[in-house]
């Protein structure tokens, strides 16, 4: 790597890593390292953020994580947990629809007070149905 571009990158660097050329260098060469390496790590963490705040999400209406992704797969309802975690987030009644529809199709999770709501949109939907 030629001198100027080392120099440039290692902008900031404290002490000799900034001047020295050969430290420099190595110093360089190591952020890119670890650069290269987090933004593998920050993928991860960041799936790993969404699916934590979904649980939450999830677990407010009584349907477990599992249950819900797996109820949005059977139902054909394709939202990555990027936009699932928003939802919870900053759009909770757009959530719990989706909760509502996995809990309406699948009857699972469903608590006392949710499974009455349940069972009245069912009997709507079944008289409202053509014979």
């Amino acid at each position: 790597m030629h001198r100027d571009k080392v120099f440039k990158l290692a902008k900031g660097f404290r002490g000799r890593a900034k001047n020295c050329i050969r430290i420099a260098r190595e110093r360089v060469e190591k952020s890119l390292q670890y650069a290269f390496r987090d933004r593998k790590t920050k993928k991860r963490d960041m799936r790993s953020l969404w699916i934590t705040r979904i649980t939450a999400g999830s677990r407010q209406y009584g349907v477990k994580y599992s249950q819900l992704i797996h109820g949005l797969k059977q139902e054909n309802i394709e939202v990555n947990r990027k936009v699932l975690s928003e939802l919870a987030m900053n759009e909770p009644y757009s959530f719990k629809a989706l909760v509502d529809q996995v809990r309406f199709m699948h009857g699972s999770g469903a608590s006392s007070s949710s499974s009455s709501a349940s069972s009245s949109r069912a009997a709507a939907a079944v008289s409202a149905a053509p014979k």
